[in-house]
């Protein structure tokens, strides 16, 4: 069995193992600083071989003006005294040329504790030294550029969003020197309404977690005056991702932003001659279908051939029931349609719908309806949201003219504050109703003016595209949004988002089926306030034939008098936009104030969203929308009455 190693074959593998490391210079000195050993670092370091070194002073390595300060001397003297000396500093090779050098000596004591001798170490520094001083350089070179930057502000903020920093840039939008700011929390640049929003603790929490935060909104000078900033929040961490401030870029578009308004305004207006001229045209063709049935009528009953007249009686019509579904187009888009919003799931509503979907779309697309578990109620016109989501099928129908896949899903949206920027909406709860397609898809210059009035890629003759206008003006009656999710050949999804009604969803007491055409009145008497002579005279002929008594106001004031009168009336209906000062929701009011239980019919085709009084019809209030069949008219103020 071999016995332990003896020490001098452990100091012999000691020795070998310094002769042959080359990334430092390690050799030893006598007491007098003379060179007694010599590894292989130190001759790729100093550029001396063994023979060349051994016995010679290591201040031959120093610079003449370290050894005109005596610094090898006194290195040595402190490494004895204290027993290390360690610096940083220029050094000389062998050919003349320098290096940065880091060096550690060390006193080497013998058992007895006697100085022997010192041990020398030297690490070649001169790469990461010009490393560092490029960065330092180029640091400066930062700070100097964005010290002088006056289109932004650049400032930034310590972990609690306390000013550490601020440039030129910051000091002329925002109106503050340097010394007027540093240390004060960067929430005064915020309006009142943000403060009282906690914007500011917002935007750094989201920074910090999201990495980035970024918005538009009004900032506030020193002076109280407001601009529009464009404002970016970066956060700023160590080496060990602990936050330790943030970097803070605000840019003041103020300017652009009017610029940009200008531009809006113009493009408005062209929006307004494209509307005209196409309400126009389709006008032109509906007024030339019902004038020239009326025409026909009229030489057919002088001809004496009535039996022609049917025809263009049919015709006619037609040509009415085309106009109202313009015109209801054309006050959804302007979001001025009046709507009859109730409590409604909409999972529920797609379930009555999906059948007419089917047959819509035809065998060659696939329908796929998702309803989304435990879906919130939303406060909607149920007949009006139908009717977007019927034209939104319609759309993604045409998009696959080869067959696809259809799909509509229901959700329940949560939109924080960022989130709810990006949709354009409130922060809160939404319901969301997407319809996707597998069709041609959108490009981004089609999903820009896809909401706009008249614009369409179909054919002409297939569309008045007013479709998705109608659609996107009532979302946003309705209090919420439309957006497009669109690739060329990727497909289309068209998602709605209605917000959350908080109160549980109650059954659609007010809203019964038309009675049957052949009930009629008992003497009940009913007012009837409008300003058009004709509607009156066609609405009192109806109503008197059905059996109703009719008493006729052509404004508001005078309605109102007659419902002072305490005379019998069993039914008000009143058009909504009436002359004289008060709406007919003003006199419904007023009426139900010393008349409880007095029922009213609104026939309108055109209304502000007050009509139906904070978003929805009071109990016993009712809606017509104009134009209307004379007997649809008869029946629902029979089915009025009698419920």
């Amino acid at each position: 069995m071999a016995g332990p190693a003896h020490p001098a074959s452990s100091g012999s593998k000691f020795e070998m193992l310094v002769q042959s490391v080359t990334d430092y210079a390690i050799y030893m000195l006598d007491l007098d600083g003379r060179v007694t050993s010599w590894n292989a670092g130190a001759r790729r370091f100093k550029g001396y071989e063994a023979d060349e070194i051994i016995g010679e002073h290591f201040s031959r390595f120093y610079t003449d003006e370290d050894r005109a300060k005596e610094i090898p001397r006194i290195a040595l003297e402190t490494a004895a005294r204290e027993g290390r000396f360690e610096t940083e500093g220029w050094r000389v090779r062998k050919d003349g040329t320098r290096f940065w050098a880091n060096v550690v000596i060390d006193p080497v004591r013998d058992p007895q504790g006697n100085l022997v001798g010192f041990a020398k170490i030297t690490r070649d520094l001169t790469e990461r030294r010009a490393a560092e001083r490029e960065l330092r350089a180029s640091e400066e070179r930062f700070r100097m550029l964005v010290q002088s930057v006056t289109d932004y502000a650049i400032y930034l903020l310590d972990p609690t969003g306390r000013v550490s920093s601020w440039n030129a840039g910051a000091e002329r939008f925002k109106g503050y020197t340097a010394d007027e700011i540093m240390g004060q929390h960067f929430s005064r640049f915020y309006t009142d309404e943000d403060r009282a929003k906690e914007i500011p603790r917002i935007a750094l929490e989201t920074a910090a977690a999201e990495g980035r935060f970024e918005t538009e909104g009004w900032r506030v000078r020193k002076d109280g005056s407001r601009f529009w900033a464009s404002v970016i929040i970066d956060p700023i961490r160590g080496d060990d991702n602990e936050l330790i401030g943030f970097a803070k870029v605000t840019r003041d578009l103020t300017e652009k932003r009017a610029i940009e308004e200008q531009l809006r305004q113009s493009q408005k207006m062209e929006a307004v001659g494209q509307l005209t001229g196409g309400l126009a045209h389709d006008f032109n063709n509906l007024l030339t279908g019902i004038g020239g049935s009326l025409e026909m009528m009229q030489v057919r009953l002088a001809q004496g051939r009535a039996a022609d007249i049917d025809r263009y009686i049919l015709a006619a019509q037609g040509a009415v029931k085309r106009a109202a579904s313009l015109t209801h187009r054309l006050l959804a888009f302007s979001r001025r349609q009046t709507l009859d919003p109730r409590p409604t799931n909409v999972n529920q509503l797609l379930n009555g719908l999906e059948d007419l979907i089917r047959r819509t779309v035809g065998p060659s697309v696939r329908v796929e309806v998702v309803g989304a578990s435990g879906l919130w109620s939303t406060l909607v016109d149920a007949n009006q949201l139908e009717n977007a989501i019927l034209n939104l099928c319609i759309n993604a129908r045409d998009a696959m003219p080869d067959g696809g896949a259809l799909t509509i899903e229901t959700a329940n949206k949560w939109l924080d504050e960022r989130a709810a920027r990006q949709h354009d909406l409130p922060a809160g709860q939404y319901v969301s109703v997407c319809v996707t397609d597998t069709g041609t898809g959108m490009t981004p210059d089609v999903i820009a003016k896809a909401f706009d009035p008249f614009f369409t890629t179909k054919p002409l003759g297939h569309g008045t595209g007013l479709g998705l206008s109608m659609i996107y003006g009532f979302a946003r009656q309705s209090g919420g949004h439309v957006r497009i999710y669109s690739e060329a050949g990727q497909g289309t999804t068209m998602c709605i988002y209605l917000p959350r009604h908080a109160a549980e969803e109650v059954p659609d007491e007010d809203v019964a089926p038309p009675a049957p055409p052949d009930l009629v009145g008992e003497g009940e008497v009913v007012l009837l306030i409008d300003d058009d002579p004709t509607i009156r005279m066609l609405v009192t002929e109806v109503l008197t034939d059905a059996g109703y008594a009719v008493v006729e106001a052509p404004d508001g004031p005078t309605g109102l008098r007659l419902l002072e009168l305490n005379a019998r009336i069993d039914l008000l209906i009143t058009d909504v936009g009436l002359p004289g000062g008060l709406n007919g929701r003003q006199v419904a009011d007023a009426a139900r104030g010393s008349r409880s239980d007095l029922k009213v019919l609104f026939i309108t085709g055109y209304a502000e969203n007050a009509v139906v009084g904070g978003g929805q019809l009071e109990k016993g209030m009712f809606l017509l929308s104009k134009p209307f069949q004379t007997e649809a008219l008869a029946a629902y103020v029979s089915d009025i009455l009698r419920h």
